[in-house]
């Protein structure tokens, strides 16, 4: 099934609000939750745009490693930002990432990216940039968002709000199983570890804080299996919007 791809370019304004036709869907939660999984899994199941957001941060602040900017200067990656496209083209398997027209889906997975996007994404303007964008991607609806802010700061009246949680010990075994090859110098505390620092800065930034919405449903993965995941997700999907015809 073709889908259009969401894209980002100049600085824009958000879109004027208006009754969606079809809900959007805010799934968020700290690093190495399963939340990219979790919202491929939904919008394949009601037919949904799947919009990553958080490989919007990833791709421009790989940007900024290619033109060996720091990441600390938010005039900077704002000026980065404004000379940028990033395309996002949702596939079954997952979106493919376009970062001005290159695909870049598998480098932006990358630790070295990893961590420069959450050095990116503290400042408060670029942060309001991406937002304006992000906006305008989901604005008629029908599209499943993940990241941070989603449910908070990005769309505060999405139709369907996740929080999706899990131990930082529990999500750091998952992605050393999952990203780390055998053969890399990288041990599961320092995964670990990492999640850590990152989820410090996270809840601790000034600028959309991670956190649950009020509205949010937590859902807590900790002791739960990935099919157990998926499942009770979609319980909570079906409860606030009821069974769309899947297309």
């Amino acid at each position: 099934m073709g889908t259009p791809a969401a894209e980002t370019g100049s600085i824009a304004k958000p879109a004027t609000t208006k009754r969606r036709e079809r809900p959007v869907i805010a799934i968020d939660g700290p690093a190495g939750a399963g939340k990219s999984t979790l919202a491929a899994y939904l919008a394949r199941r009601f037919g949904f745009l799947n919009l990553e957001t958080g490989a919007m941060y990833r791709a421009l602040a790989l940007k900024a490693i290619d033109n060996d900017l720091g990441f600390d200067d938010e005039d900077e990656l704002l000026d980065l930002a404004g000379r940028t496209r990033i395309a996002l083209k949702p596939q079954l398997e997952g979106n493919i990432v376009l970062l001005d027209g290159v695909d870049v889906s598998r480098r932006v997975r990358d630790g070295d990216v990893t961590a420069a996007a959450s050095r990116v994404s503290v400042h408060p303007r670029l942060r309001e940039w991406m937002v304006d964008q992000q906006r305008l991607m989901g604005a008629s609806g029908g599209v499943v968002m993940e990241g941070r802010d989603i449910g908070t700061v990005v769309f505060p009246d999405a139709e369907v709000k996740i929080f999706l949680d899990a131990a930082p010990e529990v999500r750091g075994n998952r992605r050393y199983r999952q990203g780390v090859p055998a053969q890399a110098e990288v041990t599961e505390e320092a995964v670990i570890r990492e999640l850590k620092e990152r989820d410090a800065r996270d809840r601790n930034r000034s600028e959309s804080p991670l956190r649950p919405a009020a509205d949010a449903v937590i859902l807590d993965s900790t002791t739960m299996s990935l099919n157990e995941v998926l499942a009770a997700a979609e319980g909570i999907v079906r409860t606030h919007i009821g069974e769309p015809q899947l297309q």
